[in-house]
Protein backbone atom coordinates (compact mmCIF):
# COMPACT_ATOMS: atom_id res chain seq x y z
CA UNK A 1 0.00 0.00 0.00
CA UNK A 2 1.37 3.41 -1.01
CA UNK A 3 1.82 5.52 2.11
CA UNK A 4 1.16 8.80 0.25
CA UNK A 5 -2.21 7.62 -1.08
CA UNK A 6 -3.22 6.39 2.35
CA UNK A 7 -2.16 9.66 4.00
CA UNK A 8 -3.99 11.74 1.41
CA UNK A 9 -7.20 9.78 1.95
CA UNK A 10 -6.82 10.06 5.72
CA UNK A 11 -6.21 13.83 5.63
CA UNK A 12 -9.09 14.31 3.19
CA UNK A 13 -11.30 12.52 5.73
CA UNK A 14 -12.21 9.85 3.22
CA UNK A 15 -12.79 7.47 6.10
CA UNK A 16 -14.91 5.03 4.14
CA UNK A 17 -12.11 4.58 1.58
CA UNK A 18 -9.51 4.24 4.34
CA UNK A 19 -11.61 1.61 6.12
CA UNK A 20 -12.03 -0.31 2.85
CA UNK A 21 -8.28 -0.33 2.30
CA UNK A 22 -7.59 -1.50 5.86
CA UNK A 23 -10.26 -4.17 5.54
CA UNK A 24 -8.40 -5.97 2.75
CA UNK A 25 -4.86 -5.50 4.09
CA UNK A 26 -2.99 -8.09 6.13
CA UNK A 27 -2.70 -7.24 9.85
CA UNK A 28 1.12 -7.32 9.73
CA UNK A 29 1.15 -4.94 6.74
CA UNK A 30 -1.26 -2.59 8.52
CA UNK A 31 1.06 -2.53 11.57
CA UNK A 32 4.00 -1.68 9.30
CA UNK A 33 1.96 1.10 7.64
CA UNK A 34 0.98 2.50 11.03
CA UNK A 35 4.67 2.87 11.94
CA UNK A 36 4.96 5.49 9.20
CA UNK A 37 2.24 7.72 10.66
CA UNK A 38 2.52 10.63 13.06
CA UNK A 39 0.91 10.15 16.48
CA UNK A 40 -2.14 12.27 15.67
CA UNK A 41 -2.78 10.27 12.48
CA UNK A 42 -2.00 6.95 14.19
CA UNK A 43 -4.84 7.25 16.67
CA UNK A 44 -7.34 8.13 13.95
CA UNK A 45 -6.16 5.43 11.54
CA UNK A 46 -6.17 2.76 14.23
CA UNK A 47 -9.78 3.47 15.12
CA UNK A 48 -10.71 2.86 11.46
CA UNK A 49 -9.29 -0.68 11.50
CA UNK A 50 -12.08 -3.32 11.48
CA UNK A 51 -12.65 -4.51 15.06
CA UNK A 52 -12.04 -8.17 14.21
CA UNK A 53 -8.55 -7.23 12.99
CA UNK A 54 -7.56 -4.48 15.42
CA UNK A 55 -6.18 -6.74 18.17
CA UNK A 56 -3.91 -8.60 15.73
CA UNK A 57 -2.64 -5.32 14.28
CA UNK A 58 -1.97 -4.01 17.79
CA UNK A 59 -0.03 -7.17 18.70
CA UNK A 60 2.26 -6.63 15.70
CA UNK A 61 3.07 -3.00 16.51
CA UNK A 62 6.31 -1.89 18.15
CA UNK A 63 6.39 -0.97 21.85
CA UNK A 64 6.37 2.86 21.51
CA UNK A 65 3.26 2.71 19.32
CA UNK A 66 1.53 0.32 21.71
CA UNK A 67 2.36 2.56 24.68
CA UNK A 68 0.99 5.63 22.91
CA UNK A 69 -2.28 3.90 21.98
CA UNK A 70 -2.79 2.46 25.47
CA UNK A 71 -2.42 5.99 26.88
CA UNK A 72 -5.07 7.49 24.57
CA UNK A 73 -7.55 4.59 24.57
CA UNK A 74 -10.79 5.05 26.48
CA UNK A 75 -11.57 2.41 29.10
CA UNK A 76 -14.08 0.84 26.72
CA UNK A 77 -11.62 0.73 23.82
CA UNK A 78 -8.89 -0.74 25.99
CA UNK A 79 -11.17 -3.46 27.38
CA UNK A 80 -12.40 -4.40 23.91
CA UNK A 81 -8.83 -4.63 22.68
CA UNK A 82 -7.62 -6.80 25.56
CA UNK A 83 -10.62 -9.10 25.28
CA UNK A 84 -9.67 -9.85 21.67
CA UNK A 85 -5.92 -10.32 22.31
CA UNK A 86 -4.44 -13.73 23.00
CA UNK A 87 -2.97 -14.13 26.46
CA UNK A 88 0.67 -14.50 25.34
CA UNK A 89 0.41 -11.29 23.28
CA UNK A 90 -0.98 -9.49 26.31
CA UNK A 91 1.93 -10.71 28.44
CA UNK A 92 4.43 -9.57 25.78
CA UNK A 93 2.76 -6.16 25.81
CA UNK A 94 2.98 -5.85 29.60
CA UNK A 95 6.69 -6.73 29.63
CA UNK A 96 7.50 -3.67 27.50
CA UNK A 97 5.15 -1.06 28.97
CA UNK A 98 5.83 1.46 31.76
CA UNK A 99 4.49 0.52 35.20
CA UNK A 100 1.59 3.01 35.12
CA UNK A 101 0.25 1.55 31.85
CA UNK A 102 0.70 -2.01 33.12
CA UNK A 103 -1.50 -1.13 36.09
CA UNK A 104 -4.12 0.36 33.79
CA UNK A 105 -4.21 -2.77 31.63
CA UNK A 106 -4.44 -5.15 34.60
CA UNK A 107 -7.36 -3.12 35.93
CA UNK A 108 -9.14 -3.48 32.57
CA UNK A 109 -9.10 -7.28 32.36
CA UNK A 110 -11.19 -9.81 34.24
CA UNK A 111 -9.99 -11.29 37.53
CA UNK A 112 -9.43 -14.70 35.88
CA UNK A 113 -7.39 -13.26 33.03
CA UNK A 114 -5.40 -11.15 35.50
CA UNK A 115 -4.61 -14.31 37.47
CA UNK A 116 -3.41 -16.09 34.31
CA UNK A 117 -1.32 -13.08 33.28
CA UNK A 118 0.38 -12.95 36.69
CA UNK A 119 1.21 -16.66 36.47
CA UNK A 120 2.87 -16.20 33.06
CA UNK A 121 4.75 -13.09 34.21
CA UNK A 122 6.21 -15.02 37.16
CA UNK A 123 7.94 -17.62 34.99
CA UNK A 124 11.69 -17.09 34.48
CA UNK A 125 12.66 -14.88 31.57
CA UNK A 126 13.59 -16.84 28.42
CA UNK A 127 11.75 -19.95 29.65
CA UNK A 128 8.97 -21.85 27.87
CA UNK A 129 6.54 -20.63 30.54
CA UNK A 130 7.26 -17.00 29.67
CA UNK A 131 6.35 -17.43 25.97
CA UNK A 132 3.50 -19.96 26.20
CA UNK A 133 -0.23 -19.31 26.00
CA UNK A 134 -2.89 -21.03 28.08
CA UNK A 135 -5.45 -20.82 25.26
CA UNK A 136 -5.56 -24.23 23.58
CA UNK A 137 -8.20 -26.81 22.61
CA UNK A 138 -8.48 -29.59 25.19
CA UNK A 139 -10.57 -32.76 24.74
CA UNK A 140 -11.41 -35.88 26.73
CA UNK A 141 -10.48 -39.36 25.53
CA UNK A 142 -14.17 -40.36 25.38
CA UNK A 143 -15.07 -37.37 23.16
CA UNK A 144 -16.18 -38.38 19.65
CA UNK A 145 -15.05 -36.68 16.44
CA UNK A 146 -18.46 -35.04 16.04
CA UNK A 147 -18.39 -33.73 19.61
CA UNK A 148 -14.84 -32.49 19.18
CA UNK A 149 -15.75 -30.52 16.04
CA UNK A 150 -18.74 -28.94 17.82
CA UNK A 151 -16.47 -28.02 20.74
CA UNK A 152 -13.94 -26.40 18.39
CA UNK A 153 -16.66 -24.44 16.57
CA UNK A 154 -17.92 -23.17 19.91
CA UNK A 155 -14.59 -22.27 21.57
CA UNK A 156 -12.00 -22.22 18.76
CA UNK A 157 -12.32 -18.50 18.07
CA UNK A 158 -10.77 -17.83 21.48
CA UNK A 159 -7.89 -20.31 21.09
CA UNK A 160 -4.39 -19.59 19.83
CA UNK A 161 -4.53 -22.56 17.45
CA UNK A 162 -7.02 -25.29 16.54
CA UNK A 163 -4.71 -27.31 14.28
CA UNK A 164 -3.50 -29.42 17.19
CA UNK A 165 -5.85 -30.49 20.00
CA UNK A 166 -4.80 -32.00 23.31
CA UNK A 167 -6.43 -34.97 25.04
CA UNK A 168 -6.32 -34.56 28.83
CA UNK A 169 -7.21 -36.80 31.74
CA UNK A 170 -7.26 -35.07 35.12
CA UNK A 171 -5.20 -32.27 33.51
CA UNK A 172 -2.52 -34.76 32.43
CA UNK A 173 -1.69 -34.86 28.75
CA UNK A 174 -2.31 -38.35 27.36
CA UNK A 175 -2.47 -37.69 23.62
CA UNK A 176 -2.73 -35.24 20.74
CA UNK A 177 -5.14 -35.09 17.80
CA UNK A 178 -4.69 -33.00 14.67
CA UNK A 179 -7.39 -31.06 12.85
CA UNK A 180 -6.69 -33.27 9.82
CA UNK A 181 -7.65 -36.35 11.86
CA UNK A 182 -10.89 -34.74 13.00
CA UNK A 183 -11.88 -33.68 9.50
CA UNK A 184 -11.09 -36.98 7.79
CA UNK A 185 -12.19 -39.63 10.31
CA UNK A 186 -15.62 -41.06 11.09
CA UNK A 187 -17.81 -38.93 13.39
CA UNK A 188 -18.29 -41.78 15.88
CA UNK A 189 -14.61 -42.44 16.53
CA UNK A 190 -13.35 -41.36 19.95
CA UNK A 191 -10.23 -39.38 20.77
CA UNK A 192 -8.77 -42.47 22.45
CA UNK A 193 -8.89 -44.27 19.10
CA UNK A 194 -7.45 -41.33 17.16
CA UNK A 195 -4.88 -39.76 19.45
CA UNK A 196 -1.12 -39.93 19.04
CA UNK A 197 0.51 -40.94 22.34
CA UNK A 198 4.17 -40.33 21.43
CA UNK A 199 4.26 -36.69 22.49
CA UNK A 200 7.04 -34.13 22.27
CA UNK A 201 6.63 -31.77 25.23
CA UNK A 202 8.60 -29.30 27.37
CA UNK A 203 8.34 -27.99 30.92
CA UNK A 204 7.63 -24.43 32.00
CA UNK A 205 11.32 -23.94 32.87
CA UNK A 206 12.77 -25.30 29.60
CA UNK A 207 14.92 -22.64 27.93
CA UNK A 208 13.01 -20.96 25.11
CA UNK A 209 15.90 -21.53 22.69
CA UNK A 210 15.65 -25.29 23.33
CA UNK A 211 11.91 -25.08 22.62
CA UNK A 212 12.57 -23.33 19.30
CA UNK A 213 15.04 -26.07 18.34
CA UNK A 214 12.36 -28.71 18.90
CA UNK A 215 10.07 -26.92 16.43
CA UNK A 216 12.83 -27.04 13.82
CA UNK A 217 13.77 -30.65 14.55
CA UNK A 218 10.27 -32.15 14.57
CA UNK A 219 8.41 -29.70 12.24
CA UNK A 220 5.82 -28.91 14.92
CA UNK A 221 3.00 -26.34 14.77
CA UNK A 222 2.69 -26.19 18.57
CA UNK A 223 4.32 -27.88 21.54
CA UNK A 224 2.62 -28.62 24.90
CA UNK A 225 4.07 -27.18 28.10
CA UNK A 226 3.87 -29.16 31.37
CA UNK A 227 4.44 -27.97 34.92
CA UNK A 228 6.72 -29.65 37.45
CA UNK A 229 3.93 -32.09 38.35
CA UNK A 230 3.42 -33.15 34.74
CA UNK A 231 0.14 -31.25 34.37
CA UNK A 232 -0.48 -29.44 31.08
CA UNK A 233 -0.53 -25.68 31.56
CA UNK A 234 -0.15 -24.26 28.05
CA UNK A 235 1.32 -24.45 24.57
CA UNK A 236 4.05 -22.65 22.64
CA UNK A 237 2.98 -21.98 19.06
CA UNK A 238 5.08 -21.85 15.90
CA UNK A 239 4.87 -18.04 15.57
CA UNK A 240 6.19 -17.60 19.12
CA UNK A 241 9.02 -20.04 18.36
CA UNK A 242 9.96 -17.98 15.30
CA UNK A 243 10.02 -14.84 17.46
CA UNK A 244 12.37 -16.62 19.87
CA UNK A 245 14.66 -17.69 17.02
CA UNK A 246 14.75 -14.14 15.68
CA UNK A 247 15.53 -12.78 19.14
CA UNK A 248 18.28 -15.35 19.79
CA UNK A 249 19.80 -14.86 16.32
CA UNK A 250 19.82 -11.10 16.78
CA UNK A 251 21.52 -11.50 20.16
CA UNK A 252 24.13 -13.88 18.71
CA UNK A 253 24.85 -11.51 15.81
CA UNK A 254 25.38 -8.67 18.26
CA UNK A 255 27.72 -10.72 20.44
CA UNK A 256 29.65 -11.97 17.40
CA UNK A 257 30.21 -8.35 16.41
CA UNK A 258 31.32 -7.33 19.91
CA UNK A 259 28.13 -5.38 20.62
CA UNK A 260 26.05 -5.63 23.79
CA UNK A 261 22.63 -7.10 22.76
CA UNK A 262 19.78 -4.59 22.56
CA UNK A 263 16.07 -5.37 22.12
CA UNK A 264 15.23 -2.04 20.47
CA UNK A 265 15.37 -1.57 16.70
CA UNK A 266 18.26 0.31 15.06
CA UNK A 267 16.36 3.59 14.59
CA UNK A 268 14.58 3.33 17.95
CA UNK A 269 17.96 3.23 19.72
CA UNK A 270 19.53 6.61 20.46
CA UNK A 271 23.08 7.55 19.40
CA UNK A 272 24.24 7.45 23.03
CA UNK A 273 22.72 4.00 23.55
CA UNK A 274 24.36 2.71 20.37
CA UNK A 275 27.71 4.05 21.56
CA UNK A 276 27.21 2.57 25.04
CA UNK A 277 26.43 -0.88 23.62
CA UNK A 278 29.53 -0.84 21.42
CA UNK A 279 32.20 0.92 23.46
CA UNK A 280 32.50 -1.61 26.31
CA UNK A 281 33.61 -4.49 24.11
CA UNK A 282 35.77 -2.18 21.97
CA UNK A 283 37.50 -0.96 25.12
CA UNK A 284 38.13 -4.53 26.32
CA UNK A 285 39.47 -5.59 22.93
CA UNK A 286 41.60 -2.47 22.62
CA UNK A 287 43.21 -3.01 26.01
CA UNK A 288 43.77 -6.71 25.30
CA UNK A 289 45.50 -5.75 22.04
CA UNK A 290 48.09 -4.02 24.24
CA UNK A 291 49.65 -7.47 24.78
CA UNK A 292 50.31 -7.72 21.04
CA UNK A 293 52.10 -4.37 21.19
CA UNK A 294 54.18 -5.55 24.14
CA UNK A 295 55.22 -8.67 22.23
CA UNK A 296 56.26 -6.62 19.18
CA UNK A 297 58.23 -4.26 21.44
CA UNK A 298 59.98 -7.28 22.97
CA UNK A 299 61.32 -8.22 19.52
CA UNK A 300 62.27 -4.64 18.62
CA UNK A 301 65.99 -5.46 18.42
CA UNK A 302 65.29 -8.26 15.94
CA UNK A 303 63.55 -6.12 13.37
CA UNK A 304 66.07 -3.29 13.80
CA UNK A 305 68.61 -5.75 12.43
CA UNK A 306 66.17 -6.95 9.74
CA UNK A 307 63.47 -4.27 9.15
CA UNK A 308 61.83 -6.30 6.36
CA UNK A 309 60.36 -8.64 9.00
CA UNK A 310 57.92 -5.92 10.11
CA UNK A 311 56.28 -5.77 6.66
CA UNK A 312 54.76 -9.26 7.03
CA UNK A 313 53.18 -8.80 10.48
CA UNK A 314 49.81 -7.38 9.23
CA UNK A 315 49.43 -10.20 6.69
CA UNK A 316 50.08 -12.89 9.32
CA UNK A 317 47.75 -11.31 11.87
CA UNK A 318 44.94 -10.81 9.35
CA UNK A 319 45.24 -14.36 7.99
CA UNK A 320 45.25 -15.83 11.48
CA UNK A 321 42.24 -13.78 12.53
CA UNK A 322 40.32 -14.72 9.38
CA UNK A 323 41.07 -18.43 9.82
CA UNK A 324 39.99 -18.36 13.47
CA UNK A 325 36.79 -16.55 12.53
CA UNK A 326 35.96 -19.14 9.87
CA UNK A 327 36.27 -21.98 12.36
CA UNK A 328 34.41 -20.23 15.17
CA UNK A 329 31.52 -19.30 12.88
CA UNK A 330 31.01 -22.91 11.75
CA UNK A 331 31.32 -24.26 15.30
CA UNK A 332 28.90 -21.67 16.73
CA UNK A 333 26.40 -22.63 14.01
CA UNK A 334 26.89 -26.33 14.79
CA UNK A 335 26.32 -25.71 18.51
CA UNK A 336 23.19 -23.67 17.78
CA UNK A 337 21.76 -26.45 15.60
CA UNK A 338 22.70 -29.10 18.18
CA UNK A 339 25.03 -30.80 15.66
CA UNK A 340 28.10 -30.39 17.87
CA UNK A 341 28.43 -31.21 21.60
CA UNK A 342 31.19 -30.91 24.18
CA UNK A 343 31.94 -34.63 23.80
CA UNK A 344 32.88 -33.93 20.15
CA UNK A 345 35.66 -31.48 21.05
CA UNK A 346 38.55 -33.79 20.12
CA UNK A 347 36.86 -34.86 16.88
CA UNK A 348 36.40 -31.20 16.01
CA UNK A 349 40.01 -30.35 16.90
CA UNK A 350 41.36 -33.22 14.79
CA UNK A 351 39.22 -32.20 11.83
CA UNK A 352 40.20 -28.54 12.10
CA UNK A 353 43.87 -29.55 12.46
CA UNK A 354 43.73 -31.45 9.15
CA UNK A 355 41.88 -28.56 7.49
CA UNK A 356 44.46 -26.09 8.80
CA UNK A 357 47.31 -28.20 7.41
CA UNK A 358 45.79 -28.20 3.92
CA UNK A 359 44.92 -24.48 4.07
CA UNK A 360 48.24 -23.52 5.70
CA UNK A 361 50.43 -25.39 3.21
CA UNK A 362 48.40 -24.00 0.28
CA UNK A 363 48.70 -20.40 1.49
CA UNK A 364 52.38 -20.85 2.42
CA UNK A 365 53.25 -22.09 -1.08
CA UNK A 366 51.32 -19.26 -2.76
CA UNK A 367 52.85 -16.64 -0.47
CA UNK A 368 56.34 -18.17 -0.79
CA UNK A 369 56.24 -17.87 -4.57
CA UNK A 370 55.17 -14.23 -4.23
CA UNK A 371 58.01 -13.43 -1.82
CA UNK A 372 60.62 -15.17 -3.97
CA UNK A 373 59.54 -13.09 -6.96
CA UNK A 374 59.46 -9.83 -5.01
CA UNK A 375 62.54 -10.19 -2.75
CA UNK A 376 64.60 -13.09 -4.17
CA UNK A 377 65.17 -14.19 -0.56
CA UNK A 378 64.43 -17.90 0.08
CA UNK A 379 65.03 -17.52 3.84
CA UNK A 380 62.33 -14.85 4.18
CA UNK A 381 59.93 -16.96 2.13
CA UNK A 382 60.68 -19.96 4.37
CA UNK A 383 60.17 -18.01 7.64
CA UNK A 384 56.89 -16.40 6.50
CA UNK A 385 55.65 -19.73 5.09
CA UNK A 386 56.36 -21.64 8.31
CA UNK A 387 54.83 -18.82 10.37
CA UNK A 388 51.71 -18.93 8.19
CA UNK A 389 51.28 -22.66 8.71
CA UNK A 390 51.83 -22.36 12.48
CA UNK A 391 49.50 -19.37 12.77
CA UNK A 392 46.71 -21.03 10.77
CA UNK A 393 46.91 -24.27 12.78
CA UNK A 394 46.81 -22.40 16.08
CA UNK A 395 44.06 -19.98 15.01
CA UNK A 396 41.78 -22.74 13.76
CA UNK A 397 42.28 -24.76 16.94
CA UNK A 398 41.52 -21.69 19.05
CA UNK A 399 38.53 -20.82 16.85
CA UNK A 400 36.99 -24.27 17.18
CA UNK A 401 37.60 -24.92 20.89
CA UNK A 402 36.68 -21.60 22.52
CA UNK A 403 32.96 -21.66 21.53
CA UNK A 404 32.63 -25.28 22.73
CA UNK A 405 34.31 -24.47 26.05
CA UNK A 406 32.12 -21.37 26.41
CA UNK A 407 28.96 -23.44 26.06
CA UNK A 408 30.30 -25.97 28.56
CA UNK A 409 30.63 -23.27 31.23
CA UNK A 410 27.12 -21.94 30.41
CA UNK A 411 28.25 -18.91 28.38
CA UNK A 412 26.87 -17.94 25.00
CA UNK A 413 29.25 -19.45 22.37
CA UNK A 414 28.71 -16.33 20.24
CA UNK A 415 30.91 -14.41 22.69
CA UNK A 416 33.86 -16.39 21.34
CA UNK A 417 33.52 -14.96 17.86
CA UNK A 418 35.61 -12.92 15.44
CA UNK A 419 36.67 -9.89 17.56
CA UNK A 420 37.82 -11.84 20.61
CA UNK A 421 39.45 -14.67 18.64
CA UNK A 422 41.19 -12.17 16.35
CA UNK A 423 42.68 -10.39 19.37
CA UNK A 424 43.99 -13.67 20.83
CA UNK A 425 45.31 -14.93 17.50
CA UNK A 426 47.09 -11.61 16.79
CA UNK A 427 49.28 -12.05 19.84
CA UNK A 428 49.94 -15.73 19.11
CA UNK A 429 50.81 -15.13 15.45
CA UNK A 430 53.40 -12.48 16.36
CA UNK A 431 55.03 -14.84 18.89
CA UNK A 432 55.17 -17.70 16.34
CA UNK A 433 56.56 -15.40 13.63
CA UNK A 434 59.38 -13.91 15.67
CA UNK A 435 60.29 -17.22 17.32
CA UNK A 436 60.80 -18.77 13.89
CA UNK A 437 62.57 -15.65 12.54
CA UNK A 438 65.01 -15.43 15.46
CA UNK A 439 65.87 -19.12 15.14
CA UNK A 440 66.38 -19.00 11.34
CA UNK A 441 68.32 -15.72 11.25
CA UNK A 442 69.99 -16.17 14.69
CA UNK A 443 68.76 -12.76 15.79
CA UNK A 444 69.24 -11.46 19.32
CA UNK A 445 66.09 -10.66 21.28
Amino acid sequence: MNKEIFMNLLQAREYKAVRSILNVMNAVDIAALMEELEDKDLALAFRLIPKDKAAEVFANMNSPMQSYLVEIFTEKELKEMLDEMFLDDTVDLLEDLPANLVTRILESVSAEKRRQINILLNYPEDSAGSVMTTEYVDLRKTTTVAEALRHIKHTGIHKETIYTCYVLENRRLIGIVTAKDLLTMDDTMTMEELMETEIISVTTHTDQEEVAKLFSKYDLLAIPVLDTDGMMVGIVTFDDAMDVLEEETTEDMALMSAITPNEKSYFATSVLDHAKHRIVWLLVLMLSATFTGMIITHYEDAFQVMPLLVAFIPMLMDTGGNCGSQSSTLIIRGLALDEIHFSDIFRVMFKEFRISLVVGIGLAIANGIRLLIMYQNPAIAFVVGCSLIGTIILSKLIGCTLPILAQKVKLDPAIMAAPLITTIVDACSVIIYFKIATMVFHLAV
